[in-house]
């Protein structure tokens, strides 16, 4: 999969300022390392577009607090509740998180990613 490939199926990703293609390439080059070929078959592009999405996410998440002061690469959970002044909401973040995921449930390309992992991974495997 190349940059352009990844921009294609995933148009989110299309601006080239916010997501440079060094930073796609080098999250596709480690999404290799988790993604076997041979387990997910035709499914393997969708594999390694999931992985270098939810680690761009990571990264513009991180390159934005940094923008304004904070210290990037602090982890945080997802919000499950916020108020300000009288007004306030909450979400139940366990109807979309999956159990035993940790860092991938910090983003829903994350989650759809180890959701795939998990099914392709089950089972025996014939060589």
């Amino acid at each position: 999969m190349t940059p352009e490939q990844f921009r294609a199926d995933f148009p989110e990703f299309s601006d080239t300022t916010k997501y440079p293609n060094t930073l796609i390439q080098m999250w596709l080059t480690v999404a290799t390392s988790l993604v076997n070929p041979v387990r997910w078959m035709e499914l393997t592009n969708l594999g390694l577009a999931l992985v270098t999405a939810h680690h761009l996410v990571l990264a513009q998440r991180d390159g934005a607090t940094a923008d304004v002061g904070g210290t990037p690469g602090e982890v945080k959970g997802p919000t499950s509740s916020k108020s300000v002044d009288k007004v306030s909401v909450s979400y139940d973040t366990g109807a979309v998180a999956l159990s035993d995921a940790g860092f991938w449930n910090m983003t829903s390309y994350g989650i759809r990613f180890l959701n795939f992992a998990r099914m392709i991974g089950a089972g025996g495997l014939q060589l």
